[in-house]
C-alpha cells in the first residue's frame, strides 16, 4: 500500500492506494467521527461494492443512497434528493458522507457534505481510474447545469481518500481509456518523464496490470498532491490541471452530458490543445503528432472532436467555462511536455483553424 499526503494544514489528509482496501477498516477509523454514516453510490457500483464499504464502518448506523448512475444525472435534483434523505432522516453535523463511485458520484456526494448543514465530513472511495487519479483529490465538488458543465460547486476536501486497485478489474475498457486521459494530463503540463513512461508501458497500463496501475494511481496523486497544496482554489499552478478540458467541457456540454465520457472528451480537448500549441509555433510538429499518436495508437483514445459541433457553439460555451477572465477564453496549452502554461490571448484565426481541422489535428 502507499500512502500520498495531501498538506493543507489542518485540512490536510491521506490518500490510501493499494488492493483489498475496502477490506481494513482500520484505515478509515480515525476519519469516522462520533455521527451516522451514509453512503452514497450509484445503480452500477453499488451492487458490486456496497455491501463490503458497509464493513468499513462496524458497529455503526450505516445507511445508503443510491443515485441512477451517468452524467446526465450529475445535477442539482441529484442534490436535492441527498437533502431530502439527510433531512427527513434528521441526520446532523456530526454525520459522515461516504462517497462510492466515480467521478459523477465523487462530485455530488462532496457538494452535498459541504453545503448540508453549512458542511459536514466525507470521504472518497473512488471506483474508476479516473477518480483514482484525478477527480476525488483535491476538493473539487458540484454539479454540471444545462448552460455548463461544473458550473456548480464548491472546494471542499474530504477527510482521507481509499484508493482500492481491485475495484478497477471490473470496469468496462471503455472507462479504463477515459481515465488513463486524466493521466496523460500528468505528464504533459507537468512531468515529461512520466508522459514517456507511460508511452513505454501503454499496453500492460491498458490491460489494468496491478502493479503499473498501483505505480501510475500513485505518480498521479504525489503530483496532484503537490499542485493542490500550493495553490488548493485554482488561482494559479492547479489550472494548469484542466489541460483539455476547456475544449472538452464544451464537447460534452454540445453532446449532451452522458454521450461522451468525460475522459474521452479531455483526449479529444488535449489532441485540440496540442494542435493550437502548435499553430502558435510553441511546440514543433512532430511533437504535436507525437501527443495525438500517444493518445490514439497506444491507449486507444478517441481524439477526434464531433464533426457537427460549429465554432459559434465552441465560442459561446467556451466564453462560459469557469476559467474565462474578463471575456477571454483561457486555454492551458504546452511549451514543451511537461510544460503547460495557461494563455487567454489567442488569435481567433488560429483557434479557429483548430476548431474546424477536423482529422487534420496536429497533422
Amino acid at each position: 500500500m502507499f500512502t500520498v499526503d495531501v498538506e493543507l494544514g489542518e485540512r490536510s489528509y491521506p490518500i490510501f492506494i493499494g488492493q483489498g482496501l475496502l477490506g481494513k477498516p482500520d484505515l478509515v477509523a480515525p476519519f469516522i467521527g462520533k455521527g451516522k454514516v451514509v453512503i452514497v453510490s450509484n445503480d452500477v457500483v453499488a451492487p458490486l461494492y456496497l455491501e463490503q464499504t458497509r464493513q468499513l464502518f462496524p458497529e455503526l448506523d450505516v445507511a445508503e443512497i443510491i443515485l441512477p448512475d451517468g452524467e446526465a444525472n450529475k445535477n442539482l435534483d441529484a442534490i436535492s434528493h441527498i437533502y431530502d434523505t439527510l433531512l427527513a432522516g434528521k441526520y446532523d453535523r456530526n454525520t459522515l458522507l461516504v462517497a462510492l463511485g466515480g467521478g459523477v458520484v465523487g462530485d455530488i456526494t462532496g457538494f452535498a457534505a459541504a453545503t448540508y448543514l453549512r458542511g459536514i465530513n466525507f470521504i472518497q472511495i473512488p471506483t474508476t481510474v479516473l477518480a483514482q487519479v484525478d477527480s476525488s483529490v483535491g476538493g473539487k465538488t458540484g454539479v454540471n447545469h444545462p448552460l455548463g458543465k461544473n458550473m456548480i460547486g464548491a472546494f471542499y476536501q474530504p477527510r482521507c481518500v481509499l484508493a482500492d486497485t481491485d475495484v478497477l478489474t471490473t470496469l468496462p475498457l471503455r472507462e479504463v481509456k477515459a481515465g488513463l486521459a486524466e493521466v496523460i494530463k500528468y505528464g504533459l503540463v507537468y512531468d515529461a518523464p512520466f508522459f514517456d513512461w507511460l508511452a513505454e508501458n501503454s499496453k500492460g497500463i491498458g490491460e489494468s496490470d496491478s502493479a503499473l496501475l498501483s505505480q501510475t494511481i500513485k505518480t498521479c496523486c504525489e503530483i496532484k498532491a503537490a499542485i493542490v497544496a500550493k495553490d488548493e482554489k485554482e488561482s494559479g499552478v492547479r489550472a494548469l490541471l484542466n489541460l483539455g478540458h476547456t475544449f472538452g467541457h464544451a464537447i460534452e456540454t454540445a453532446s449532451g452530458y452522458g454521450n461522451w465520457l468525460h475522459g474521452e472528451t479531455v483526449a479529444m480537448g488535449m489532441t485540440m490543445a496540442a494542435d493550437l500549441s502548435r499553430r502558435l509555433g510553441w511546440i514543433e510538429p512532430n511533437v504535436a503528432l507525437r501527443i495525438r499518436s500517444v493518445l490514439e495508437e497506444n491507449f486507444g483514445m478517441p481524439v477526434l472532436p464531433p464533426a457537427d459541433i460549429s465554432v459559434e457553439q465552441y465560442l459561446d460555451l467556451m466564453l462560459s467555462d469557469k476559467k474565462a477572465e474578463s471575456g477571454k477564453i483561457r486555454f492551458v496549452l504546452l511549451r514543451a511536455i511537461g510544460q503547460g502554461v495557461v494563455e487567454g490571448d489567442i488569435a481567433p484565426a488560429l483557434l479557429e483553424e483548430t476548431l474546424t481541422s477536423g482529422d487534420n489535428l496536429c497533422r
